[in-house]
């Protein structure tokens, strides 16, 4: 399954952005799907996180701030950011993942895009 992000940008501090991951085949069955993200220098992080059995998770540092959500019928997964930080900035990245849900796990990945907020 190919996985491709869009929605990206350069924003101020405060500012939003809706970040969408379309499928090309059926992720409806995987362990999770998920939004990670990379700064240079840093280890991949779970930004936010769906798991098969609907359980939500997100980092603390996005909690209150972010939203994860995804549409079956559209096979896409949203990342909808608020209150962006100059700290958020990062390479985002969707993730279809088969038996975990780490930086690291084995499944579907994207290219990311790149998020950018300035102060």
């Amino acid at each position: 399954v190919q996985l491709a992000e869009s929605g990206g940008g350069s924003v101020q501090a405060g500012g939003s952005l809706r970040l969408s991951c379309v499928a090309s085949g059926y992720i409806d069955g995987r362990y999770c799907v998920a939004w990670f993200r990379q700064a240079p220098g840093s280890e991949r992080e779970a930004v936010a996180r769906i798991f098969l059995n609907g359980r939500t998770t997100y980092a603390d540092a996005v909690k209150g701030r972010f939203t994860i959500s995804r549409d079956n019928a559209k096979s896409t997964l949203y990342l909808q950011m608020n209150s962006l930080k100059p700290e958020d900035t990062a390479m985002y990245y969707c993730a279809a993942l088969s038996t975990s849900c780490t930086g690291r796990s084995a499944g579907d990945w994207g290219q990311g895009t790149q998020v950018t907020v300035s102060s």
